[in-house]
């Protein structure tokens, strides 16, 4: 089980990129835009600077939903690899049997 101060730390990481998506999307596209002036992208530039950095989408980590595990995560199943086998054993996840032979 992961530490419960790291999944939390994530947790309002997700809330912060939910919350900064718009603003910074709408910055973003001020900088890249070539028919504005230097001066009004380097202001959107330094805006965007200015904004938490927890607001990036890249900070955010990708966490097991069931253990909190950071490693061998499965984007699909939403859980990793070690919470996997043991729902799967258990028959809880639809789909996946356990093999024996």
């Amino acid at each position: 089980m992961a530490k419960v101060s790291a999944v939390e730390k994530n947790k309002r990481r997700r809330m912060q990129v939910a919350k900064d998506a718009a603003k910074r999307a709408a910055l973003k596209e001020i900088i890249m835009n070539k028919s504005l002036s230097m001066e009004e992208r380097f202001k959107a530039q330094l805006k965007l600077a200015d904004m938490p950095r927890d607001g990036s989408k890249t900070r955010i980590r990708n966490r097991c939903e069931v253990s909190g595990r950071p490693r061998a995560y499965y984007r699909k199943l939403k859980m990793s690899r070690i919470a996997l086998r043991e729902l799967g054993s258990a028959g809880k996840v639809p789909g996946i049997v356990k093999s024996s032979w």
